[in-house]
């Protein structure tokens, strides 16, 4: 029977099948795509018998798709940290959930693991932007400063690599980076022998200089909220550039609003000292979702500005006096 192993491309989706596969080595069929493309389980076809895995995409957004698959007799194992909505109740759906602030994917994985594969949930934790966590789970693993460090650039450069309008946009295909990681079982192999490492962090190093040079289009005691151009380098780097000032300044929320050709992409960072309200920020919007800490809206028109920076300014300042 046909296996589907459908995952979040960026970070924490490949890190957290990674960990399976190597516990549980499975040849399956990958369905994947850009970090902000979560319909994935609309791609799938599997009947009675095929076992499904899905790592790091909203279970609310992908229900129907979801259920129908389970009407048809597959066993779906279900991983995820964002907002799910109901749970389904049905025989063949395994479901491995928890939307806390402190938790991603990977985390899910490790712990369904026992810890198997414990320095690629690390790896994910850094690059979803959990650096504190990540450093706190590491503790068995008895690594110095300097090989932390490492892992969190590992993390950020592979998420780094999910972001963009469409796969063009991207270094690599996410199936394409997983396959190229999973001939790793140790991080620091794949950072020191690939060229796919490389290409990446010299990227990331690359665009993230150009972000960093741009002036924030406002900025005041609650948040600051940045405006990139529509060019495939600001595609790529607006999740990881709103990670990197969230972390710079944790006790602001941050927004980075990349052009598109009508509107923008947006990405969205709670303050790290409360990490709540982009979740409930961004589902006001249309096309708005994602989770407590980090959230994010796939198409904001130009006419909705003016209401996101307004929304922006109040959800974080309502915080504020919690």
């Amino acid at each position: 029977m046909p296996d589907f192993d459908v995952f979040n491309g960026d970070a924490d989706g490949i890190c957290a099948l990674h960990q399976l596969r190597l516990s549980e080595p499975r040849e399956a069929t990958l369905v994947t795509g850009v970090k902000r493309d979560i319909a994935l389980l609309d791609r799938v076809d599997a009947r009675g018998g095929d076992r499904v895995t899905v790592l790091d995409v909203s279970l609310k957004t992908n229900r129907d798709a979801l259920l129908r698959l389970l009407d048809a007799g597959a066993q779906v194992a279900y991983f995820d940290h964002h907002q799910a909505g109901d749970i389904p109740a049905h025989p063949n759906l395994h479901a491995h959930i928890d939307t806390h602030a402190e938790v991603c994917t990977s985390l899910l994985v490790n712990r369904h693991l026992a810890g198997r594969h414990l320095v690629w949930a690390v790896v994910a934790a850094f690059g979803d932007n959990l650096a504190d966590v990540a450093r706190r789970e590491a503790a068995p693993l008895g690594l110095g400063v300097s090989a932390l460090s490492e892992l969190q650039t590992l993390g950020e450069c592979l998420n780094y690599n999910g972001y963009g309008e469409s796969p063009e946009d991207l270094f690599f295909h996410p199936a394409e980076l997983y396959r190229e990681l999973h001939r790793h079982a140790d991080p620091f192999s794949f950072m020191r022998e690939t060229a796919t490492f490389q290409t990446l962090s010299r990227g990331y190093a690359q665009d993230m200089g150009q972000a960093r040079a741009m002036q924030p289009m406002q900025a005041n005691d609650v948040g600051v909220v940045y405006r990139l151009p529509n060019a495939a380098w600001a595609r790529r780097v607006s999740g990881v550039f709103g990670n990197d000032l969230a972390m710079g300044a944790p006790g602001l929320a941050h927004a980075v609003l990349t052009q598109k050709d009508s509107g923008y992409l947006v990405s969205v960072r709670a303050p790290v000292s409360v990490r709540q309200g982009a979740d409930t920020l961004c589902a006001q919007f249309e096309t708005g979702g994602g989770r407590k800490g980090a959230a994010g809206i796939n198409h904001l028109p130009e006419s909705e500005l003016p209401r996101f920076l307004q929304l922006f300014d109040t959800t974080f300042r309502a915080l504020r006096t919690l």
